[in-house]
């Protein structure tokens, strides 16, 4: 069943049956038993055009368990403010496993449009926040990702393992990360020091960095405190996922 809620994405959270099967190579007559079965227990559901939907038991099941909820929860007034102040898109993101999951995130009319939704992941490498999580991360992850073969888009930022390595080096410096100029996002630290989640901006242009880089330090060091002097995140692992 694991392998019917990992077909859906934010990108296709609504499928029909024969394209569950398609993406999650399960044939199709084990789908429509699986589906139908899970659709009975609340997990799944279908809408109007009998298209198959996550179902709003997962959404209470999540909300219970999810370990990233009292980081979101204090977040959230932090976030609003922060939203007031600059004006444009604000995003709290985690790492789960060697990505960057966004797991809220606050808009605005009138605000440049900010394509990350929330459950939306991309690498470590390839966002503001991600490169934030990544310079935080332990030594040996960090390393792994250098190892690797980067993207070779033009339209990137880090193109090579030495402009990668540099880059970590200053994040972890000066606790800001640019990606690739209209995206910035500083560290969120819990109880220890730990880097748990990384707040971030996404702004029109590059014009508007100078004046988004206070307020956006103040918001993270504000919810770092809050973080550090409480409850929330003392239970949060440094990644979601292996």
């Amino acid at each position: 069943m694991a392998r019917i809620f990992e077909g859906f994405d934010p990108e296709h959270s609504a499928l029909t049956v024969s394209e569950l099967s398609e993406r999650t190579g399960i044939p199709l007559p084990s789908t429509s038993r699986m589906v139908t079965e899970m659709i009975e227990y609340g997990w799944l559901c279908r809408d109007a055009d009998k298209r198959v939907r996550l179902g709003m038991r997962i959404w209470e099941l999540v909300a219970r368990a999810a370990p990233v909820n009292e980081v979101r929860a204090a977040a959230l007034p932090v976030m609003t403010e922060l939203l007031g102040r600059v004006g444009q898109p604000v995003r709290l993101s985690v790492r789960a496993g060697r990505e960057a999951l966004c797991v809220e995130r606050l808009g605005a009319p009138g605000a440049v449009r900010d394509a990350t939704t929330v459950g939306g992941r991309a690498p470590l490498q390839a966002s503001a926040p991600g490169l934030v999580l990544l310079a935080h991360a332990p030594a040996d992850l960090r390393e792994s990702v250098l190892s690797e073969r980067l993207p070779r888009n033009p339209e990137d930022a880090v193109t090579d393992r030495n402009t990668l390595r540099r880059l970590l080096s200053e994040i972890r410096s000066t606790g800001l990360a640019h990606y690739p100029g209209t995206t910035l996002a500083v560290p969120v630290r819990a109880a220890g020091g730990r880097t748990v989640a990384a707040l971030s901006v996404v702004l029109p242009d590059a014009g508007l960095i100078r004046p988004v880089v206070p307020p956006l330090r103040a918001a993270g060091a504000r919810l770092s405190r809050a973080l550090g002097d409480g409850a929330p995140a003392r239970g949060l692992p440094d990644t979601l996922t292996a």
